[in-house]
């Protein structure tokens, strides 16, 4: 027994599957001018195979959530069959949908040799927390009904298919939904060639002679779907692939699933959890940067103050730097697992920020300060830039080119504001400050933002990274969170340049401080503190008060007789 689906062309009818009995689609009274349909089936996290014939066979079959068929129309054929089932006991909803082309339109998949299907125009994806990649069979040019296709390595004249070009979009669900609903409405925006050419945005456009495989950014949580355009130039007709869907993420496991990576968001480049530390140091040490970063105040009462401020600062911008550059020598030369690697860069960074603020203290040379500052400053600078469309141009897939630029970009900007360091001071604090914020705000609430500079860290932990597409949604929660982001830096710029625009630039260091009101105690007698006892008499002293105090009291009264 089956079931029966009655289709027709470019309508998409949803259908209830199971495990027992299979569904039967059907197509009939089709135009004689189609030569090729292609008949696929979408379902959001549950598999589903789809066969030519009732009893599947591996040469004649796929199994999938994002699966298709391509038919060879005979003469005269004006029905086609085809059939569904559910490898899984529970029952599967999903959505299907059949295409017609013409003899002139590309067959997507007419020339595979890598996969099972003689004809596949399926797009096969694979994923894990750092990239995605997908990759597709070869077309073929359309022929007639009856005639035999166009041989597959004939030539690579104009007459064959390597004049064929391939066209990649990109599609991106809604922010922190992964309802099944969501997904089937909008996979079908991204099915047929005006759909996707409407609502899909292009991403690479590849020439029959390139490899057939595209490495994407992955983005746990986050859905996107794929799909692929063959166009032949020759005759200026299209056709599509069938499109393919990912969360990067699991929907059904228990632990690290899209659900709790959607909620918990993503400053951790491996599993997408966020931890207590990392939100403490971003929000606490970002958000002091962003508004005290630079406050110099008038009068030496409150000289000490404007020191500590100046020290958080500094001890800021070491913890970045050392926690950046050790988490990454952790990472690359060891196998430590993230918890402990992010537990050891805390230390180092604790450390590195503790010597940065010691450096100042002890001998004050801001010149090199303002320098580990500036380069703060240009790295994320040129990590914007990055982040941009600019970032995906091919001459920066080369890891040479790729970090030539990125590090003339970082430099330019300590080198263009050495001649005033406080003003890069009060950028940087006001501008990196925020950002952190902007971090803090990720590890509960989804945005792209956060791979401003986790792509980044991608990129220097994984060398295959180069060759991904770091394309990112821009949506709602994103627009808010850069709005938030542009008032506090804005905001705490305009604040320190006000505050400290009849100020010294920088206060003198602790250390000469200390050593000039130690000279001045020494020569000037008529000081109070000139008559203050030694280090080691005060110490004794206090060590003698301490004994007195636990010392047993004696009894009042003679304890000798009396003398008569």
């Amino acid at each position: 027994n089956t079931g029966l689906l009655e289709l027709s062309l470019d309508k998409f009818r949803n259908v209830l599957l199971n495990q027992t009995i299979p569904v039967e689609a059907v197509i009939r009274n089709i135009a004689s001018n189609v030569t090729v349909i292609i008949f696929q089936v979408h379902s959001h996290e549950k598999n589903v195979t789809i066969s030519f014939d009732k009893n599947s066979s591996a040469n004649s079959s796929e199994t999938g959530v994002d699966k298709g068929l391509v038919s060879i129309l005979r003469p005269q054929q004006s029905v086609c069959t085809w059939y569904l089932q559910s490898p899984d006991a529970k029952q599967v909803l999903s959505t299907a949908v059949s295409f017609a082309y013409s003899e002139r339109d590309p067959i997507p998949g007419g020339c595979n040799l890598e996969f099972n299907l003689e004809v596949d125009p399926n797009i096969y994806l694979e994923y894990n927390l750092i990239d995605t990649c997908i990759k597709f069979a070869p077309a073929n040019l359309g022929y007639a009904r009856g005639a035999n296709p166009p041989s597959c390595d004939s030539g690579t004249g104009q007459n064959s298919r390597w004049r064929l070009h391939y066209d990649i979009y990109q599609y991106f669900l809604p922010e922190n939904d992964l309802s099944e609903t969501a997904l089937l409405n909008h996979l079908r925006k991204m099915s047929d060639v005006q759909s996707v050419r409407a609502n899909g945005v292009r991403l690479v456009s590849l020439t029959t002679d390139e490899k057939t495989n595209v490495h994407f950014s992955s983005l746990p949580g986050q859905g996107v779907i794929y799909n692929v355009i063959v166009w032949d130039p020759l005759w200026n007709t299209s056709a599509a692939y069938v499109p393919v869907h990912t969360y990067a993420c699991s929907l059904t496991a228990l632990v690290d699933n899209c659900s709790s990576l959607s909620k918990s968001s993503r400053p951790n480049y491996v599993s997408g959890k966020a931890s207590p530390m990392k939100i403490a140091t971003v929000s606490g040490g970002g958000g002091g940067a962003t508004w005290m970063g630079e406050a110099f105040p008038s009068g030496a009462s409150s000289l000490s103050t404007t020191v500590v401020q100046l020290q958080r600062h500094l001890f800021y911008m070491g913890f970045i730097v050392t926690g950046f550059i050790f988490f990454v020598l952790f990472t690359r030369i060891t196998s430590l697992s993230y918890d402990v690697c992010l537990i050891l860069t805390a230390v180092a960074g604790l450390v590195g920020g503790l010597l940065l603020v010691a450096y100042w203290w002890r001998f004050g040379f801001v010149l090199l300060c303002m320098l580990i500052v500036g380069l703060v400053l240009g790295f994320f600078f040129s990590s914007v830039i990055f982040f941009t469309p600019l970032g995906d141009y091919k001459v920066f897939r080369d890891d040479a080119v790729f970090w030539v630029t990125f590090s003339c970009i970082a430099l330019m900007v300590p080198i263009v504001f050495v001649g005033c360091p406080r003003i890069l001071n009060i950028l940087a604090c006001g501008i990196v400050g925020s950002y952190s914020v902007v971090l803090a705000i990720a590890c509960y609430l989804y945005t792209s933002l956060a791979y401003i500079t986790l792509d980044l860290l991608r990129r220097v932990l994984n060398d295959d990274f180069s060759q991904a597409y770091t394309n990112v949604p821009f949506q709602t929660n994103d627009l808010i969170i850069l709005a938030v982001w542009g008032m506090l830096a804005v905001g705490g710029i305009m604040v320190q340049l006000r505050r400290e625009r009849r100020e010294v630039p920088f206060p003198p260091h602790p250390y000469r401080i200390w050593k000039r009101e130690r000279e001045r105690r020494i020569t000037n007698i008529l000081d109070p503190s000139h008559h203050i006892p030694p280090l080691r008499e005060r110490i004794h002293n206090k060590l003698s008060q301490i004994k007195e105090f636990f010392r047993k009291e004696q009894p009042a009264g003679e304890r000798t007789p009396l003398l008569l």
